[in-house]
């Protein structure tokens, strides 16, 4: 078992925002143009004209719900910190929020009005963007540190991601990922982990319609290590993004090739490289991160400062 210490924690939020911060510049290039310009570190302007090392919307957003779990687990106190980021740039790189997606937005807009979180996100099969996948990750610490049983958990996971996206195939890619990096934390190989998943798939399909459960097929009665580039999608669409990430991880060998390989995928560049670089941050850990990439990001020693709170609120305590 991995120890509980503060650059494990750190090795999540440095690895999710500088997969981000990766991804950022490029985020919409088509996977044929980045063949042809690789990215292999920060860069400047580009698709939302940031300078280098800048977050988006994906690292907000787990920033906001890490912050908000060093104080417990409040549903309504991690909906008020989406709805402040999306106000008045909370938890940003530059005081502003952007790169937002539709579902997220207008979830946020509902629960300004008055909707429950609970009720807020949307629950079409359209709106199965990947915008709680993308921000899932920081639970993982509040999980791993209480004994909940399979369906405890599995409702704090539905809660959470439901604020924004209330569809189960939104939520259960989110159980499946957190699942995944649980095993992690256990010191399970990624490939162990991965099959872990597998060998648990009916509690997953369990949570779907009979048409919904072949959805997650490449991911829990395939290989997706074995599927080919050409048929990995890096689009925004939830269940792409999983695959995209997960593909990516065990066909790597390191944090940066694992992030580098997500970014150049192309078009959700930076989803892809945050839901892939948070897992490849636990299991290769902080000293496997770029020096370079650690001391670039935007806003460093916030996220550092971030990390510090998650260590004293569930390490200190003795919760582990």
């Amino acid at each position: 078992m991995k120890e509980r210490n503060l650059d494990l924690i750190n090795s999540c939020l440095y690895g999710l925002s500088i997969g981000d911060a990766l991804g950022v510049p490029v985020e919409f290039k088509p996977r044929i143009y980045l063949k042809q310009n690789s990215v292999t570190d920060f860069i400047g302007n580009g698709s939302h004209n940031q300078p280098p090392g800048t977050w988006s919307d994906d690292s907000s957003l787990s920033f906001c719900l890490a912050e908000s779990l060093t104080k417990g687990f409040n549903l309504k106190d991690i909906a008020n910190s989406f709805l402040k980021w999306y106000e008045s740039g909370y938890m940003t790189p530059h005081g502003k929020a952007f790169g937002i997606g539709k579902t997220t937005s207008y979830a946020l807009n509902r629960i300004k009005s008055g909707t429950d979180p609970l009720e807020a996100g949307g629950k079409n099969v359209k709106d199965n963007g990947n915008g709680s996948l993308m921000r899932i990750l920081p639970l993982l610490f509040y999980l791993d540190s209480n004994s909940f049983r399979e369906d405890e958990k599995f409702e704090i996971i539905k809660k959470v991601s439901s604020i924004t996206h209330g569809h189960s195939i939104s939520i259960i890619s989110c159980y499946i990922y957190i699942d995944f990096a649980l095993y992690i934390l256990d010191e399970y190989s990624l490939m162990e982990a991965y099959e872990k998943i597998q060998k648990e798939k009916e509690k997953y399909i369990e949570h779907l319609s009979k048409s919904e459960s072949t959805i997650f097929n490449r991911i829990l009665s395939e290989n997706i290590k074995n599927i080919s580039e050409d048929k990995i999608k890096s689009d925004g669409y939830v269940v792409d993004t999983l695959e995209a990430s997960l593909w990516c991880l065990l066909s790597t060998k390191s944090y940066s090739e694992a992030v580098l390989k997500a970014v150049n995928l192309g078009l959700d560049t930076d989803t892809t490289a945050t839901v892939t670089g948070g897992i490849a941050g636990l299991y290769y850990g902080l000293s496997n991160i770029p020096e370079k990439w650690i001391s670039g990001i935007v806003e460093s020693d916030f996220i550092f400062g971030l990390g510090n709170k998650l260590y004293t609120t569930y390490y200190k305590k003795g919760l582990f």
